[in-house]
């Protein structure tokens, strides 16, 4: 069989992650993440650093270098305990034998996952009546909030700090500088700005000054408006080229802000995050709001899932963006439990135009287009389409960079199909090649869902139906035309909110019992403030300049719930971070405002657990949840230890702590989270499981809850006890579930189960499936068993052993049983259908959490194309 069309497939036996690679140097040297044991520092040394320098001096291989300090960017010592240094991979091996090493992982490369919304959460109702969640707030505590992002544009009228109080005393961040960003930058609203670029420039090479801020200044837009969306001050009248006008104001106004730039053109390195999250816990921030990811990976080889661990024992919430790799099952980033994960959903607010053939037909769409070149309604164009209408898009199909013909273009609008390259960029591709306008068709991978875009030239969106009712027109009509009209801003949209087709979606494949995304909040069309160094699009041929830009994405959900939490913060502040999660999720709705079921954008049907989690966040409910699912570190740490790491992996956790097992621990299931998700093996041994809960009564004091259940199909759930009598405030109760499979379902099936004391809705999603658990009795022996299956499946599609080796690029045997494989589309066919095989899909480049991530961040665009054509796929195979 012949091997000139391969992509990667990824095969996985039960539960799925990718790992991200990194940029690499023309040095031998790559950066490592090395953990450490604090308490086996020798009597020898004063402090940690020094121990780390000797250790490395004893094991690098350069002759000249005398000490290892020289080969250290970083050291941690808040969240976690070890050093980040530049390494060669043979004495990064060697350095993992050396007394104290816990354990040596590569750097990670990190991407972003790139205000109506105040009111339609309903924290603004009236101008500081009853309804207003902020005129109510009784603050208890000031409040800062971390951005992890791409530093911030200080100038900006968002982070006006008139009125505020100073500093709160216990505060210890600093206003670090640099070209463009002075100690003036920093104020009473932005507390702190520091700058983390050790590993970013270990592995590309220095920064370059004239391009790019290397202080805390934002030249690319992101972490200014994520910092204005978690906590900007209201300013009347902002808007973009007219749309959205209105006040723009942060979730949590009265926060104080402090920003850690680690994001860089090529990216956000773990390094530099690990970093950033130590320093930031240090300095004493309560909230941190990181908009990015990775791929996923187990917990213990996830450097942003450690550090948030440390910093959840510091009493540190911690939110992240769920990714944008929606809508594919299993597509989440972020899945650690105690990481509050964000997917993304609609507002009651869009931006329509309309798209007017010239046979009469008119489609609705969306569009930001404000400019001088106006179509007029009342007269029609000519249109054209450069496809060929076959399955497999062709450049011209894509409006690609160099790929229209401008005698066929020239005067006409273009329909151009949406994918490759940036949806703006395709605009400016037109209107370069002699184009007067655009129409970018979705096609099946987007679907119905529609996102707005500041276009260069007249554009519209228009989703998959009306795409292809287009096309049908122009490839039956002799000389077809069309015109776009563009409607402005329009509010009340129904139905709203609707979970966000690019949101990415469960179930979590590392640890099925947990469920993921956690909530959804507004992530669609966010009006915030703006870098005033980049235009709307990001585009170098845009030079336009905005005080406020409007994006989409989970990093625009990400900052919202990061607000809402600093404000339970500020009224409630002696909850742990697992209190004011349980109280987001717990309040949460799964209802749009047509009263039915929220929809999701990708499928136009009912949305699920696997899409919404526990519902869409409801900020005036949270402040008073009448019940919370509370949850401390050693919790946690038994999770870990439920789902078999093993000592070394455990240590990195632990640290030099007492936390240790709890052998009363069966399941991750035992864990007291705000979901229950029950996962049967697909043979079970047993048709029954019982999980335990216990609430915490945060209302009144003597307070009485019935149980409710919504019933799902084939399973019969008891709950006992099903009355909860409090005597006292912050009394703790316990309550145990028992499902029992009456008949195997073959799909998901989910539930609710809430506590109602007539004024509260304690409200938790459950969800009951089957997946493999593995039933192996060793690791050893599992991995054993795991490899020799994947090499079977694997030689009976490709052709013999041989060429089964030669084509396996990953094999996973210890946390799950899965492997990646470079295969043709015929190739992953045949295994897709072999005996045991779940399910297969292609390989996946995890970006920023923006959905227009490359352009945003400026990817060089060889670097795009080399990514496609060196991993055009990934098939994801689950055994049974």
């Amino acid at each position: 069989m012949g091997r000139s069309s391969t992509g990667w497939f990824w095969l996985c036996l039960a539960c799925c992650c990718a790992f991200s690679s990194v940029l690499a140097d023309n040095t031998p040297w790559k950066t490592f993440v090395i953990h450490a044991d604090k308490s086996k520092l020798p009597e020898d040394f004063s402090n940690h650093l020094d121990w780390y320098s000797a250790t490395l001096s004893s094991i690098v291989e350069e002759p000249y270098l005398k000490y290892g300090h020289e080969r250290i960017i970083y050291s941690y010592e808040n969240v976690f305990h070890g050093f980040a240094a530049k390494l060669s991979e043979r004495e990064a091996k060697k350095l993992q034998n050396q007394q104290g090493i816990l354990a040596i992982f590569p750097e990670t490369v990190y991407q972003l996952h790139t205000t109506r919304s105040p009111e339609f959460l309903g924290l603004e109702r009236g101008n500081g009546g009853a309804g207003d969640v902020w005129a109510s707030v009784k603050s208890r505590r000031d409040v800062v909030i971390g951005v992890l992002d791409t530093g911030i544009w200080p100038e900006s009228p968002s982070f006006n700090d008139s009125g505020m109080a100073s500093r709160p005393a216990r505060w210890r961040g600093a206003c670090e500088t640099g070209r463009g960003f002075n100690v003036g930058h920093c104020n009473k609203k932005i507390v702190g700005a520091r700058i983390f670029f050790n590993g970013y420039e270990a592995a590309t090479g220095s920064i370059n000054e004239k391009e790019e801020f290397k202080s805390p200044r934002d030249q690319d837009g992101h972490g200014t408006h994520t910092a204005a969306t978690v906590a900007g001050v209201p300013v009347r009248g902002a808007n973009l080229l007219g749309y959205a006008s209105g006040t723009a104001k942060g979730m949590a106004p009265g926060a104080r802000v402090a920003v850690y730039k680690v994001c860089w053109v090529n990216g956000c390195f773990s390094s530099d995050i690990l970093s950033a999250i130590d320093r930031a816990v240090a300095d004493g921030v309560d909230v941190l709001s990181i908009s990015l990811g990775g791929s996923v990976s187990a917990y213990y080889r996830d450097s942003l899932s450690i550090a948030a661990f440390g910093a959840m024992e510091k009493r540190v919430f911690v939110s992240c963006s769920a990714g944008n790799g929606g809508p594919g099952p299993g597509s989440l980033t972020n899945v650690a439990p105690w990481i509050a994960t964000i997917g993304a959903s609609t507002m009651d607010r869009d931006f329509p135009s309309i798209v007017k053939l010239g046979n009469g037909r008119i489609f609705s769409g969306v569009s930001l287009y404000r400019g001088r070149r106006v179509l007029s309604f009342d007269k029609q164009y000519p249109v054209i389409y450069m496809g060929d209408n076959i399955s497999s898009p062709t450049p011209s199909a894509l409006c690609l960079p160099g790929s229209l013909d401008a005698h066929a273009v020239a005067g006409k609008i273009v329909l151009c199909d949406r994918g490759m390259n940036p949806r703006v960029e395709k605009g400016e591709v037109v209107k370069e090649a002699g184009g007067i306008g655009m129409i970018l068709s979705n096609t099946e991978t987007n679907g119905e869902e529609l996102v707005a875009d500041c276009h260069l030239l007249p554009a519209t969106s228009v989703g998959e139906t009306a795409g292809n009712a287009i096309k049908r027109y122009l490839r039956t009509s002799p000389h077809p035309t069309a015109t776009l009209s563009f409607e402005g801003t329009k509010l009340g949209i129904r139905p709203s909110p609707v979970v966000a087709a690019f949101s990415s979606r469960g179930p979590n494949f590392v640890t099925p019992e947990i469920l993921k995304p956690d909530m959804v909040a507004p992530g669609v069309n966010i009006l915030a403030a703006w870098s005033g160094q980049a235009g709307p699009t990001t585009l170098c041929q845009d030079h336009r300049r905005v005080k406020y830009n409007i994006l989409s994405g989970t990093s625009m959900s990400c900052p919202h719930v990061s607000g809402i939490a600093a404000l339970l913060k500020s009224v409630h502040s002696k909850w742990s971070p697992a209190a004011i999660k349980s109280a987001l999720m717990t309040t949460a709705y799964s209802h749009d405002n047509t009263h039915n079921p929220m929809k999701d954008a990708a499928s136009n049907t009912s949305s699920t657990p696997f899409q919404h989690g526990a519902g869409h966040i409801d900020p005036s409910k949270a402040l008073d949840p009448g019940l919370v699912y509370d949850i401390g570190p050693e919790d946690y740490f038994n999770l870990l230890c439920s789902i078999k790491l093993t000592p070394a992996e455990l240590r990195i956790f632990a640290k030099s702590s007492n936390l240790s097992c709890n052998r009363g621990w069966n399941s991750p299931g035992d864990l007291n989270y705000p979901a229950i998700s029950v996962a049967f093996p697909e043979r079970p041994a047993t048709s029954v499981i019982t999980v335990k809960r216990t609430v915490t009564n945060v209302g009144s004091p003597a307070s009485r809850y019935h149980i409710a259940i919504a019933p799902i199909r084939g399973v019969t759930i008891t709950v006992k006890p099903r009355t909860l009598q409090f005597t006292n405030k912050y009394q703790k109760l316990s309550y145990q579930v028992t499902f029992t499979t009456v008949a195997l379902q073959p799909e998901p099936r989910f539930g609710v189960l809430i506590w109602t004391d007539g004024v509260h809705n304690v409200r938790s999603p459950v969800v009951h499936y089957i997946v493999y658990m593995g039933d192996l009795p060793s690791f050893a022996e599992a991995s054993t068993v795991a490899i020799d299956m994947h090499f079977d499946v694997l030689s009976t599609a490709v052709g013999g052993m041989d060429t089964a080796k030669d084509v396996i690029v990953h094999n996973y045997a210890k946390s799950f049983s899965a492997f990646v494989a470079k295969l043709s589309q015929v190739e992953a066919q045949s295994i897709k259908d072999a005996k045991g095989v779940l399910t297969v899909f292609p390989n996946k480049y995890h970006k920023l959490d923006t959905t227009r991530s490359w352009d945003f961040i400026g990817f060089p665009q060889d670097a795009q194309r080399n990514l496609q054509e060196e991993s055009n796929f990934i098939a994801q195979k689950l055994f049974r």
